[in-house]
């Protein structure tokens, strides 16, 4: 009779449960039975253990054996358990020394010949044994990186299961050679646990391949509006609606919009990354996220690839995967009208709740969402209405498609307008080549930074996610500036939410020019953009 244990982690959504691995064996006829709520790939994972453990010159035990995955409560799933299950087996038939794997965390896939292959979620994964108190972690050698991201545990990175044995029974390391290398020289990996790297310690994503040729802000001809729209939602973490004809210069703004938001902070960095990592996208070989995402779905998306979903346990959404950077959803009114409504309660909570038969999953989703429309079906649309063949019933229906309860949470509705000759050209006198990426991302970092400052010791740091009472009282504004916000809300043009957020925007613009308060220019202004109807506030004015 023997007896074992190794631990893993389940990933419910982009949180972790430690799972203990239980192997027990018995004298009887040979059999593997896997118990504790496991779905269909981690029952498959006998057959890859079984043959991994054989191949990796180890001897399978001939007798009865169960293995228990506790708490048998939590649903499991994926290919992630295979190295602690093959452990534990191997520590009950006392192959390995079952002390020496008793608080140790593995995480891994196994191919039939040994290897170790990488999972998804190893960041999160990693985060939750850290929180449960393990500090020994062993993960595939490509995702060493990303768990070492977590400071205080000591990461160990193989590539097979050969190595592992062998370092687990201080034996000599055999020398395995990556699959995508075969036949080339390869160093010996190094039998020793390291300790784990905080953010410190220069573990950042570098830049991606091509970042030196970024789009540039300054490559957008003309437009000198929606720039000033694009800088005060970046600066404030308002939402955006860009509305004009194709070609106007609607999607170069939005691709523009990353690069002018300030970095992430440390632990905005470890969250986007956990969501990636979850979602299977880190790019390899940089394991943190450190720039704001930017994710761009196409209008044929499914409710469930907005907000997360599929089968079994739901997987992060595109919501998600824009958390804490840019959410751009393109000739938006194509959109099905209940995907955009599914999007209502991650703008205001920042969190979306996903409930499935096999669980409930909470995904983290605050983004700052952008929306582009053209005026009409055809796009030709005008005040005079030349070039537009299309009906005003189908006018309205298109526009019908961005429900109110959705609009009403969209701070700045902006027209592009379509580029002139003079603009494109670089002839007009206030048209070309504008700012630069580089100049306008300066005074969002400035405006951010005073934002912060104004709202140290409050969960808070962006005017966006400021509540409607702190607003009206702790934050005042300068005395009569809400004279015609008021007035407006009496005559039902704006709702209190509506006002709740002409107050976030015009602290916004007070930001960006270095003021303490908002004037009633800046009310004027934020009232402006939100209606589109002018207030005889100059833009340029009151946002620079």
């Amino acid at each position: 009779m023997g007896f074992a244990r190794a631990c893993s982690v389940a990933l419910v959504g982009v949180e972790g449960v430690v799972v203990e691995v239980q192997a027990d064996l018995e004298a009887g006829v040979a059999a593997f039975t896997l118990v504790g709520l496991p779905d269909k790939s981690l029952v498959e994972s006998r057959d890859r253990v079984r043959a991994a453990v054989v191949n990796s010159g180890a001897e399978w035990p001939q007798k009865k054996l169960t293995v228990g995955l506790s708490p048998a409560s939590v649903p499991k799933g994926g290919s992630g358990f295979d190295l602690a299950v093959a452990c534990a087996v191997l520590g009950a038939a006392e192959r390995i020394d079952p002390a020496s794997i008793d608080d140790v965390v593995m995480i891994g896939e196994l191919g039939l010949d040994g290897r170790v292959r990488p999972v998804r979620g190893v960041l999160p994964a990693v985060l939750a044994a850290a929180d449960a108190g393990y500090r020994q972690v062993v993960v595939p050698e490509q995702t060493a990186g990303e768990a070492a991201l977590v400071p205080g545990v000591s990461v160990l990175g193989v590539r097979s299961l050969r190595q592992l044995i062998a370092v687990l029974c201080d034996e000599p390391v055999p020398d395995e050679r990556r699959a995508h290398e075969e036949g080339r020289p390869d160093p010996m990996l190094a039998g020793l646990m390291v300790p784990g790297a905080g953010l410190g310690t220069g573990l950042t994503r570098g830049p991606a391949a091509g970042e030196g040729a970024r789009p540039d802000l300054a490559d957008v001809a003309g437009q000198e509006r929606p720039r000033k729209a694009l800088e005060i939602a970046a600066a404030g973490g308002h939402h955006l609606l860009l509305t004009g004809p194709p070609g106007a210069g609607k999607t170069m703004l939005a691709e523009r919009m990353p690069a002018i938001l300030p970095p992430l902070t440390r632990q905005e960095s470890l969250e986007v990354t956990a969501v990636h990592s979850v979602a299977g996208i880190l790019p390899p070989g940089e394991p943190l996220v450190s720039r704001a995402p930017y994710c761009a779905p196409h209008h044929s998306a499914t409710m469930q690839s907005l907000v997360g979903g599929g089968n079994g346990l739901p997987r992060p959404g595109a919501v998600s995967l824009a958390h804490r950077g840019i959410l751009f959803l393109d000739e938006a009114p194509e959109f099905s009208v209940k995907a955009l409504d599914g999007l209502r309660q991650p703008l205001e909570s920042g969190h979306v709740v996903v409930a499935r038969s096999a669980g409930v999953v909470r995904l983290p989703a605050r983004f700052l969402m952008v929306l582009a429309a053209n005026p009409c079906p055809c796009g030709r649309h005008t005040l005079s209405g030349a070039g537009c063949e299309c009906p005003p019933s189908a006018v309205r229906r298109y526009h019908a498609r961005l429900s109110g309860p959705l609009l009403d949470r969209v701070d700045l509705r902006v027209a592009v307008e379509p580029v002139t000759r003079e603009d494109l050209m670089g002839r007009g006198g206030r048209g070309g080549r504008g700012e630069t990426t580089e100049t306008v991302a300066a005074r969002v970092l400035e405006a951010r930074a005073r934002a912060a400052e104004r709202l140290a010791g409050t969960p808070w740091t962006t005017n966006s996610e400021v509540p409607g009472h702190e607003l009206r009282t702790r934050l005042a504004v300068a005395p009569g500036a809400l004279m015609v916000a008021e007035r407006d809300m009496e005559r039902g043009l704006l709702t209190a939410r509506g006002l709740d957020r002409v107050l976030r925007v015009a602290w916004t613009i007070a930001d960006l020019r270095g003021a303490g308060r908002p004037e009633a220019a800046d009310v004027m202004t934020a009232l402006e953009l939100r209606s589109g109807i002018p207030r005889g506030a100059a833009l340029g004015a009151g946002a620079a």
